[in-house]
């Protein structure tokens, strides 16, 4: 009993100290969850996350028990990632409207909307094929090292020390923007030139990836075909 407590603290850590340092790095998800805080409020942002990482917490329970399945969504993994290309591109044209509008309070019109931001988050998360790929990658080093074993209890510990730890990076992001906000005279307008420009920068650094096939999903696809 005691070397399965130990087993399953030991994936949960694993899970969040992943998921955390996973959402540091400037992202589609955490910068929009950011922006919602700065021009709605903390609770929107919230509501942002928790739905963005339901959807990752799903899609991580899919690659542990049906990774031949995975493995076969070439064609569909790729339209996710179009899609996710083309909304990042219109978010950054949308900060940058808003960076440009007079008033203090202009908003980024593409997240100016009436959707739930629980579904918002939810969508964004769902369309976006890097969280796939960056949970089979991590999952199957866990895997080769015995530290993540093939048990439900596993599985469970493992997905919800990842659904806290991208709860905690986000949270940083969120809190951190609203922060900034408070304390600069005029942050909002800056923030929204930064934003865009961070979105503006992904989507031409993921542009590239993809032409060049360097991109997660033509990387995943190449993994597949030395495994086979």
């Amino acid at each position: 009993m005691k070397i399965l407590m130990n087993g399953l603290i030991k994936i949960f850590l694993w899970g969040l100290l992943i998921s955390f340092l996973g959402s540091l790095p400037l992202g589609t998800l955490n910068v929009a969850a950011m922006q919602i805080g700065i021009q709605e409020s903390i609770s929107a942002a919230m509501y942002f996350s928790f739905g963005s990482l339901l959807v990752e917490m799903v899609y991580v329970r899919i690659s542990l028990i049906g990774i031949d399945w995975v493995r076969k969504q070439d064609k569909l993994m790729r339209i996710m990632e179009w899609l996710t290309l083309a909304i990042v591109v219109a978010l950054a044209a949308g900060s940058f409207y808003a960076a440009l509008s007079s008033g203090e309070n202009a908003k980024n019109p593409i997240l100016d909307n009436d959707m739930n931001r629980f579904l918002l988050g939810a969508l964004g998360c769902a369309i976006n094929p890097v969280v796939i790929v960056f949970w089979f990658g991590w999952s199957t080093v866990l895997f080769t090292k015995k530290i993540l074993l093939p048990e439900n209890a596993h599985y469970n510990s493992y997905i919800v020390g990842i659904g806290l730890g991208t709860l905690a990076g986000n949270c940083v992001f969120i809190f951190g923007g609203n922060y900034l906000y408070e304390k600069i005279h005029g942050a909002q307008h800056y923030m929204h030139w930064f934003i865009g420009g961070v979105f503006a920068l992904t989507a031409i650094i993921q542009l590239v990836k993809m032409i060049m096939h360097k991109d997660g999903v033509s990387k995943f696809q190449a993994k597949k075909e030395e495994a086979v």
